[in-house]
């Protein structure tokens, strides 16, 4: 494969309650993630729910940062995609867990790209 991204899963656990249910909290730490990480903010949209709840996205030149959030859980589900090699999504991801104060994070990175084959096909046409 030739990756053109990294793509990073995170189930974030122990989140302060608080942070997750308020919408502007929760878009100033996504953003600032992606600045921390090096990223280029391009736009950004969020939506709180009722109840409780957060679900948003800050798109980035690089690709994307969007989390949702379950307040009642101290929960959040985040994920980071970046594409080359200007910016770590890792960096955005571990800004995230501790402005969200985690007290316990699971991640993976799946690296997203094309086949090689496909690549030499298209070259050779």
């Amino acid at each position: 494969m030739n990756a053109l991204g990294r793509h990073v899963l995170a189930e974030m656990y122990g989140c302060d309650p608080k942070s997750l249910d308020d919408v502007e909290k929760v878009r100033g730490i996504m953003v600032e993630a992606a600045v921390k990480a090096g990223a280029e903010v391009r736009e950004v949209a969020f939506h709180k729910f009722s109840p409780q709840g957060v679900s948003g996205v800050v798109v980035i030149s690089e690709s994307h940062l969007a989390v949702h959030t379950w307040p009642e859980h101290g929960y959040a589900a985040v994920d980071v995609f970046t594409c080359g090699p200007s910016v770590d999504p890792w960096d955005a991801v571990n800004a995230i867990a501790e402005l969200f104060k985690t007290k316990q994070m699971t991640a993976t990175e799946m690296k997203r790209g094309v086949l090689l084959a496909e690549r030499e096909e298209r070259a050779a046409v």
